[in-house]
């Protein structure tokens, strides 16, 4: 009997069990690891704090897994590459042949002074990258009525980058819909030179701040937060005043990942980022956020990633050579409020480009463009990540990015 452990039930390793479940024969067993059996879909976050359920976004993990899968409800301690063991915080050890990390990434609030040791934190200084962070800040909105606001990023990378700038663009829109705009003054702060990571993108999104009366303050790497002056302060002297502070705490990855001698300094896995095989372990592959390809930690790489690695992963096996090479693909939509939203589409190598998707042409959503088929496309991938994605079943859209209808930046 072959052994497959599938450390974490997000949204890869969900997936990965799926699909391999279909493609492995019966000589394999396979167990999948989680602390917890709360699967929460994340891109829901966004809109807890302003009309979404808090409870919708939580089902039970376990109905997502195949039938044939070991779910273990514990906590990890420890990768045992060497023996080809996982310890679990009980001290039990499960054996493996091979190996799949998809443990995630953690937000730390821990990582800022005055941040959650602050005496603000819930209070007038909130995130949303929590089930627990969402619903504080929904109650927290609906009291703010006047003020500065801050819409902050402390460090990259995050989950979903894109994520705090939606937030921006919502909060102006509650605000404008509430008639009381003109009383809230809002910043968006960030440590990159401008509002996204890839140049095209980041002078859409920055022309659409200005359009909507949003301050940017870019370059701005935080050194704490001065919870007795409501000051956001930087390495570099800057200080920003705020009434209400909505940040997005430093990822890091798991515990074990780093405990067990695995990752980098932030504590995600280094893995080849076309193969997502570990550089160190051949017998181990890391997907989702876990790892550190230098892409977005994004929903859209977690499948388009996942997708490939299957055959991958029966090649290894077999000791073919693995056959697929996934490029960064990421597809993002950006939530920018009326009613609209734009979609970003990019990998490794190539930036957002306008035109079409997911047909050339045709689309019906339209690339770096608001538009209110992209936020409707939004609001329904919720049902497709619940039916469509989890379950392992393929949308009809390429896992490479695909350049047919797109254009470069200089044609537009």
């Amino acid at each position: 009997m072959n052994r497959l452990l599938i450390l974490g039930a997000g949204t890869a390793g969900t997936m990965a069990a799926n699909h391999l479940a279909k493609a492995l024969d019966h000589d394999w067993s396979i167990t999948v690891v989680d602390r917890d059996v709360d699967h929460h879909y994340q891109p829901g976050y966004l809109f807890v704090p302003f009309w979404m359920d808090p409870d919708r976004v939580v089902k039970d993990r376990r109905d997502f897994l195949p039938g044939r899968a070991t779910f273990r409800q514990e906590a990890v301690r420890l990768v045992h590459p060497g023996r080809r063991q996982v310890e679990l915080e009980s001290g039990d050890l499960l054996d493996y042949d091979w190996l799949v990390i998809a443990s995630g990434a953690v937000p730390r609030p821990d990582l800022v002074p005055g941040m959650a040791d602050g005496s603000l934190w819930r209070e007038a200084v909130h995130e949303f990258y929590t089930h627990e962070g969402a619903t504080a800040l929904r109650a927290a909105l609906a009291r703010f009525d006047s003020g500065r606001l801050l819409v902050h990023v402390s460090e990259m990378p995050i989950k979903c980058p894109v994520a705090p700038l939606e937030f921006a663009f919502l909060a102006e829109d509650h605000y404008r819909r509430r008639r009381i705009r003109h009383q809230v003054d809002i910043t968006y702060v960030t440590p990159l030179d401008g509002a996204f990571t890839k140049p095209v993108a980041s002078a859409e999104l920055g022309g659409l701040l200005e359009d909507r009366s949003i301050r940017l303050a870019a370059d701005f790497a935080v050194e704490r937060i001065d919870d007795e002056r409501r000051r956001l302060v930087a390495y570099d002297g800057r200080e920003l005043p705020f009434d209400l502070l909505v940040t997005v705490p430093p990822h890091t990855g798991q515990q074990f990942v780093v405990d067990s001698g695995l990752g980098d300094d932030a504590g995600f896995v280094p893995v080849d980022k076309h193969t997502l095989r570990s550089r160190e372990h051949e017998r181990i592959f890391v997907l989702g956020d876990a790892s550190d390809i230098p892409t977005s930690k994004a929903g859209s790489v977690a499948h388009f990633a996942t997708e490939l690695f299957v055959d991958n992963f029966l090649a290894a096996v077999e000791g073919r050579p693995l056959p697929n090479s996934f490029d960064g693909h990421a597809n993002c939509f950006v939530e920018s409020g009326r009613g609209q939203a734009l979609l970003l589409d990019f990998n490794y190598d190539t930036q957002p480009l306008k035109g079409a998707f997911p047909v050339p042409i045709a689309g019906p959503m339209r690339l770096l463009t608001p538009s209110r088929a992209n936020h409707l496309g939004k609001l329904a991938f919720e049902q497709l990540y619940w039916k469509v994605l989890l379950p392992g079943h393929r949308l009809p859209v390429t896992a490479h990015l695909s350049m047919a209808g797109k254009k470069p930046a200089e044609e537009h």
